[in-house]
């Protein structure tokens, strides 16, 4: 009897370990980090349009004959390629602007820095029930980025086409406390960048992201009511490393390549004015 008890606290101490074992092995993979060995394959994350599809070009056609391996990993929002950079999950990202960028380092405490421009999406006013400015409604409703650098900047867009007026000198910083006129008393409901082409069915115009427009079946150049102007725009769309990684050899492979000629044209042909190079 003791020595059955014994067998079976052993099995039973043995179980345990081998499961322990087991979940260890398994938990680490979930904290991989990306590698910092200059010989090793460049993680990338990025929105899936443009971004992705540029990193992509560049992958298959330029990446190769630059001794750069590449590896791009596609996000579907504006926080988690930057989270997953300051972590070390991955080496780079692809999707923002400086003012995003400066606005989440200040607030999250993360030191991440742009080392080269690719290209400006023009952020434009869209709508699914009129088709020019003159015919919004009074009252209209007008979904934008609830996020502070592009929500002030949509603000903007409409101030500049004549649709509202701002406090003297906020500019991009503005918010809707610095509306000091609305002559069609337009209303605004703040959205997830990503969440605004769907917002164009229940909206009566929306101010949407020039990649998530594309994404959602728009284009920019033909389809936006107003768009923003590609001359001394501030927004041009930035690679970003953490701190200190700027040197990378990897990555200045991959700056020079989205710097390049050939990627000047990808972007020319594929998105005819929709993104404009910004190099």
């Amino acid at each position: 009897m003791n020595r059955r008890r014994l067998l079976s606290s052993a099995a039973i101490s043995l179980t345990a370990a081998l499961t322990l074992g087991l979940l260890a092995a398994c938990g680490s993979g979930s904290d991989a980090k990306a590698s910092e060995d200059p010989k090793s394959k460049l993680i990338v994350g990025a929105s899936a349009v443009p971004h992705a599809e540029i990193l992509d070009y560049v992958k298959t056609n330029l990446a190769a004959g630059a001794g750069l391996e590449l590896e791009v990993k596609v996000f579907d929002d504006y926080v988690l390629p930057n989270t997953a950079t300051d972590t070390g999950e991955l080496n780079a990202n692809f999707f923002q602007h400086k003012p995003y960028l400066d606005e989440f380092n200040q607030k999250n405490g993360t030191q991440l820095v742009g080392v080269g421009a690719v290209h400006i999406e023009p952020l434009g006013l869209y709508s699914k029930k009129v088709k020019d400015l003159a015919a919004l409604p009074n009252g209209a409703t007008v979904a934008f980025p609830d996020d502070a650098t592009n929500g002030g900047r949509a603000l903007k867009l409409l101030a500049d086409n004549g649709l509202l007026t701002l406090k003297d000198g906020v500019g991009t910083n503005a918010t809707e406390k610095d509306v000091v006129a609305n002559p069609k008393n337009l209303k605004f409901q703040p959205l997830a960048a990503e969440q605004l082409p769907r917002s164009l069915d229940d909206v009566d115009a929306a101010v949407i992201n020039g990649n998530y427009a594309i994404q959602g079946g728009l284009t920019p150049a033909t389809d936006a009511l107003v768009l923003e102007k590609a001359e001394g725009n501030p927004y041009a769309n930035l690679l970003v490393v953490k701190k200190g990684q700027e040197q990378d050899e990897r990555v200045q492979k991959l700056v020079k390549l989205l710097q390049s000629p050939e990627v000047k044209k990808f972007i020319q042909d594929k998105y005819k004015g929709s993104v404009i190079p910004a190099f």
